[in-house]
Formats: structure tokens, sequence, C-alpha cells
């Protein structure tokens, strides 16, 4: 995968999740890091995703203009993302959930993307919470950039004081409080669950390789 890796690792910096947790809009990306987060995503994207319900959706690797969303949209899904890894170090696993949710629930209702894309967004904020706190990294191979995931067990887990927890909290419940209902997008599927089956939630995606399957909680499914 040829990412430039200096472009990266300035958008990683840009969302460190450094001592104190700073509002998603306060750290902007750049056109170029945003491209590089996406380009990230797209290598772990999966070629096909199973819906609960039994529906199967089949992402073509070789149309990815097709899958991927534009830039504005790509920035938002990143400072979502950042958000959730902020409440994944934190311990906050429900917060985690209801972000990732409000986040799918603001694409959802614009009812502008294809399932593919959809999968694809999911993909986007799961890529980012696993870069940022450390389950994914770029590793030198052969003279190019590869996705790895990290073994979580011979890393150190990352700290959150009481404090920032309770501000990654607040911070989750403004932005859930200020996304679309849940019945709002209950409308669009004709049911009272309030979303679809949110792709690539539950699942995760498999590797540059397609071996393994990493889910939002971080463990791992064998393809």
């Amino acid at each position: 995968m040829k990412i430039r890796a200096g472009v990266l690792l300035a958008g990683v910096a840009a969302l460190a999740l450094a001592g104190n947790v700073v509002p998603a809009r306060a750290q902007d990306l750049s056109d170029h890091a945003v491209k590089s987060f996406m380009e990230y995503a797209w290598s772990l994207t999966p070629q096909q995703f199973s819906k609960p319900d039994g529906t199967v959706i089949v992402i073509d690797k070789t149309k990815k203009d097709q899958v991927l969303v534009p830039l504005d949209v790509a920035r938002e899904v990143i400072k979502a993302g950042r958000l959730s890894a902020h409440a994944q170090i934190c311990d906050l696993r429900d917060d985690q959930i209801l972000n990732h949710r409000a986040m799918m629930r603001r694409e959802e209702v614009k009812q502008k993307w294809t399932p593919q894309q959809m999968v694809y967004i999911s993909q986007l904020h799961l890529t980012t919470v696993m870069l940022l706190t450390g389950r994914i990294r770029l590793v030198e191979k052969q003279g190019d950039k590869e996705v790895v995931i990290v073994d979580e067990k011979k890393e150190a887990a990352p700290s959150c004081t009481d404090e920032q927890r309770k501000k990654v909290k607040e911070l989750i419940t403004a932005y859930v409080a200020a996304s679309p209902p849940v019945s709002a997008v209950a409308k669009l599927y004709g049911n009272d669950k309030g979303r679809a089956p949110p792709p690539a939630a539950a699942q995760g995606a498999p590797t540059a390789t397609g071996s393994t399957a990493v889910s939002e909680s971080g463990s791992e499914k064998k393809k």
C-alpha cells in the first residue's frame, strides 16, 4: 500500500490522544492527512460484508472511486473516530458504541450513500480508532508501507484519568444529542430498531491480507 508515511503520521499527531481531551473539531486535519487515513481504511475494507439478517454486501475493490466518500464527510468520520478512541482508552465501552451509532445515523439519514459506502464509512471510523489506540500501525516492508495489527497483549495500555474520562463522556453525550434521533433512522428502514444493521461495526474488517477481522471491541475473528 503506497501511503506517504510522513503525511499519515502528521495526521496521527493532529489527532493524537494527548494528555488533555480536546473536542474533535479543535484539531483539523489537512486534506493530505484525510486522504491518507482514507487510503489506510480502504486497504482494510472487506470485499464483502454479511449483515445480521443474512444480506451480503459485496464491495468491488477495483471500483474504489465508487465506494470512497467526499473529503469533508471523511474528515467528520475521522473526528468521530478520534472521540471513540478516547472512549476506548477510558474504558467507556457503552459510550463508544453510542458515539459510533450516532455517527452512522448522521450518514444514514442523508440517504446519499450506497450500502458499500456505508460499510466504508464504518470502516474508516474503526480504522481511526485502531490507529489512535495503537492496534494498527504502518511498518516498512520491502521499501513500502504495510498495515499490520499489533498484538495488544504485548502493548502497554494507555491510561485515562478520572477527569479525562468525565470529559470524554460529556463530549460523546453532546455529540449523540446533536445527532439524528433513533426514530429518524427507524422511519427509513420501517422498523423500530432505529438503524439498519451497522456495516463493519460488529464484525470489523479484514487485514490487507484478508486473514483476520478486528471488531470495534478489538476482538479478532479468523476469516
